[in-house]
This record gives C-alpha cells, sequence and structure tokens, in this order.
C-alpha cells in the first residue's frame, strides 16, 4: 500500500518514495536547551515518532537524525537579543554548557516518558562549529554573504527562489515588518556567523576567519544534516513555526552550497493550543509533562489524546479532553490485558489501519478503528493480537501495562478523594483540582479512571516518568 504524505515544500499529498532503495533518511529539528519542553513542543515530537514507526511499519529501514540547538539560538528570529542558552545561564546561575545538559538530559526524560523511539544519531551544534564555519565559507565563495559590525549575513536577494517554502512574497515585504532591519541590506537577510559583543565575553564562542563569535541558528542544521544524511535526503520534519524563517533559510543555504532544498519531504506539525493561544516557553508560562504526571496523568495518556488529531492540524488542549483521553486509554487497556494471548490477526482490520496509517498519518482514524475493533464479533485472541500489530505505530505499549495495585491509603487521605470525586461530579472543577493538589502535598496522587480514582504513592509516578 502507498504510503501518501503532506508535502509542505510543493504544498501537496505525496506519493512517497524513498530517494535511496529502501533506506529511508529522516532530520527533525530537535530542541534548544535553554528551558525545559512544554506539552505544544511534545506535540511535535509525537507526530515525528508516528511519522518513524508508520515507515518501519511499511518495510522502510530508517535513519533517524535530531539535532541539540546548544548555542546561537537567539531570542528573537530576527538575529537580535540575547543568545537563549546564555540568558538561561544567566537567569539560574548555572554555565551555559550546565544549562544545555540539564534541559538536554530532562528533554530526552520527556521523551521516554512518552514512548517516542530515540533517534539514531543525537548531534549537538556545539560539537559541529568546524562543520558550521566550513558550510558558511563555501556560501561565501559563492558570493552570497556579507559583513555588519555585528556578523556574516546571507544576503536573500542573490537567490532567486528565496522563501519558496513559506510562499514568502519578498518585494511586497516593507522593512521591519518581519524583522528588524539594522544594517541588514534586505528584511528577510539573516545571520550566519555573530561576532561576540565587544564589551563582553561570551561562555560559547569560537574563533573563526571573520572574527571570535559563534554560529547563527539556521547553519547548524543545514551542516548536521548535510554530514550525517547526505546534501539531499528523504524528510525533514519539525513544527509550522519553523516555516517561515527557520526552515526557509536552511533551504536557501543548501541550494546556494549543494544545490538541493536538502529534503525530498517537508511535514511540519501543528499547535497545541490552549485560550485559543500558541504555547510559547518564552511567556513564562507553559504546561510540562512533569505538571500531567504531578496531577495523576499517565504520560501516554497524553501520546493518546496527540492521536486523536491529525498532526497538521492545531489541537485544543485541556484538562477536560486530557481527563477524556486517559479515560479511554485506561479502557483499551484493561480490554487488552483482559484478552487472551493469540497468534491469527485479522487481515482486514490490519488492511483497513494501513490505509488509514498510510493516508498522511490519519491517526485519528486509525484509533476509531481500533475501537471499531474492540466492538467487533472478533475473537478476543485475534483482537489481542491484531492491536498488538497496530500499536507498533500507536506506540501505546499495551503489552508492557499491567493493572496497577491499589494502594493502602489512611481514612483521611480516602476522605479527600471522596470529597474531590464528589466536586468532579458536580463539575467543580476548581475544587477537585485543588483537592488534587492537597492530595500531592500529602504523598498521594490520583488517576481518575471508569472504574473510580485509583491513588498512588507519589515515588511510584515519579519513578515510573523517570524509567
Amino acid at each position: 500500500m502507498t504510503l501518501q504524505l503532506f508535502d509542505s515544500y510543493s504544498r501537496a499529498l505525496r506519493d512517497f518514495e524513498p530517494l535511496e532503495g529502501n533506506r529511508v533518511r529522516i532530520y527533525a529539528c530537535g530542541p534548544t536547551v535553554y528551558d525545559y519542553a512544554h506539552i505544544g513542543n511534545l506535540r511535535t515530537y509525537l507526530f515525528e515518532d508516528v511519522l518513524r514507526r508508520t515507515l518501519e511499519f511499511c518495510g522502510y529501514e530508517v535513519y533517524h537524525v535530531v539535532n541539540i540547538t546548544d548555542v546561537g539560538h537567539l531570542t528573537s528570529d530576527a538575529d537580535t537579543g540575547e543568545d537563549k542558552i546564555e540568558k538561561g545561564s544567566r537567569r539560574t546561575g548555572k554555565s551555559a554548557w550546565e544549562i544545555a545538559e540539564i534541559y538536554t538530559e530532562a528533554f530526552q526524560a520527556d521523551i521516554r516518558a512518552l514512548n517516542i523511539l530515540e533517534p539514531h544519531k543525537w548531534c549537538r551544534a556545539t560539537d559541529h562549529i568546524e562543520e558550521q564555519i566550513d558550510y558558511i565559507k563555501v556560501i561565501e565563495a559563492k558570493g552570497f554573504t556579507y559583513g555588519t559590525s555585528d556578523g556574516i549575513y546571507f544576503d536573500t536577494s542573490s537567490l532567486e527562489n528565496y522563501g519558496h517554502l513559506a510562499r514568502l512574497d519578498k518585494e511586497g515585504l516593507s522593512a521591519g515588518e518581519r524583522v528588524d532591519v539594522g544594517e541588514k541590506k534586505n528584511p528577510t537577510d539573516f545571520a550566519l556567523w555573530k561576532f561576540s559583543p565587544p564589551d563582553q565575553k561570551r561562555q560559547m564562542e569560537w574563533e573563526s576567519p571573520w572574527g571570535t563569535g559563534f554560529p547563527g541558528w539556521h547553519i547548524e542544521c543545514s551542516a548536521m544534516a548535510a554530514k550525517y544524511l547526505g546534501p539531499m535526503f528523504d524528510i525533514h520534519c519539525g513544527g509550522k513555526d519553523h516555516i517561515p524563517v527557520h526552515h526557509t533559510n536552511e533551504i536557501a543555504q543548501s541550494e546556494v552550497c549543494h544545490g538541493t532544498n536538502l529534503a525530498n519531504f517537508w511535514l511540519h506539525g501543528y499547535f497545541l493550543e490552549t485560550d485559543q493561544e500558541k504555547m510559547a516557553k518564552s511567556s513564562g508560562e507553559f504546561l510540562r509533562l512533569k505538571t500531567l504526571i504531578d496531577r495523576g496523568i499517565d504520560p501516554i495518556a497524553f501520546r493518546y489524546l496527540c492521536l486523536t488529531a491529525n498532526y497538521r492540524t492545531d489541537l485544543k488542549f485541556s484538562w477536560e479532553s486530557l481527563d477524556s483521553a486517559s479515560r479511554a486509554l485506561e479502557r483499551l487497556r484493561n480490554l487488552y490485558y483482559s484478552w487472551d494471548n493469540g497468534d491469527g490477526r485479522d487481515t482486514a482490520y490490519i488492511e483497513e489501519f494501513t490505509q488509514k496509517i498510510c493516508n498522511d498519518l490519519n491517526t485519528a482514524d486509525a484509533l476509531a478503528l481500533v475501537w471499531e475493533l474492540c466492538r467487533s464479533n472478533v475473537p478476543d485472541e485475534v483482537k489481542k493480537a491484531t492491536l498488538r500489530f497496530c500499536d507498533r505505530v500507536l506506540g501505546l505499549s499495551l503489552d508492557d501495562w499491567k493493572p496497577p495495585h491499589q494502594t493502602e491509603i489512611p481514612d483521611g487521605v480516602r476522605q479527600l478523594v471522596d470529597y474531590r470525586q464528589k466536586a468532579r461530579e458536580q463539575k467543580d472543577w476548581s475544587t477537585a483540582d485543588r483537592i488534587r493538589d492537597d492530595l500531592l502535598e500529602l504523598g498521594y496522587a490520583i488517576e481518575d479512571t471508569p472504574e473510580g480514582p485509583k491513588v498512588s504513592r507519589i515515588n511510584s509516578i515519579i519513578s515510573k516518568s523517570e524509567g
């Protein structure tokens, strides 16, 4: 069955075929490790995980690369403001190197908790300074750069096709509309190398042919992707917010260096929204995966929630929707656990599931089919074998789940649990949340299930997220 994916570059649904044999090379933009990831970030990595799982489900051999941005990403896409890592260093009192390591490890713990497959290769920007300098040298030799007092810039006016990914109207883009121009020749020009401020020494800086400084944000991905995947590979992924600036500039650099647009397919995940607004770490108010865990929610319930929507649609997050996903996951787990094991799969359901997932990763319809299977007259052992096969894509770890043992709890704690359950029945969510917080302070977490609230010592929740 042919896998079809929506390519952002052509703005079309296209049949997928690897560039070389059966091997698929994927590059996904990783985190800027100046703070914890919020659950909106994690939705993008969940979509990319489903993509990889689907490719492997279809029989392809996948090689997956993810970068770690630990230098060069400024607080403004306009190449102005502070380096996010250095800013995080001042905020915490730790060194820039410590900051990068702390939040890299936290991000990797989050993706493990969500059952996201780790990439075959992690690559850090600071480990590839030489490659980035070499890449800039090629761009410079081909006449696409100029210098200002604060760095070396890419001259976008010299590239005829610049901005095709985002369909930018360069002629109609007035100065300052997209970025502050400053000494730039054009509002869309972007930094390849930034000079260290003359009045201070940065923690992260290197010597270069142009002066002491650090690489721009975009150059790292072009250089590292080309090193590990070649100048033209199969799929490049990221969030849709990367389209107008970061990915547009990656393509520009690659077109100059290699005459390619870097990837055969460009795939972009859409936002997770709260109160109609895009979630952003820079606002200082965001939900971490730990926030969910502290409320007694299994991280896989968040994975389930993300599977209920197409990756190319914004997903509205609410505690009610997450609660609903938790209940659905719990029901599915209990059904799966109750069925006997068997070897025979239902080929009709497998074929229909494959058709849905190969239709641009349609996880919402695939999940609906799973529930249709659960309600069907198919023998239970065949249901289980069929669902086990489908879970290779869904990644819900159904085989790893076992019913939790109910924790022995004091009468006072049980009374609080009962009060909270009554508040939930009356849809008094603020009271229910307050009691949940009180219970957390006492060392107990609640998981809401169709059979009622399940209480566990908070240490078991924490160890589960760390494992």
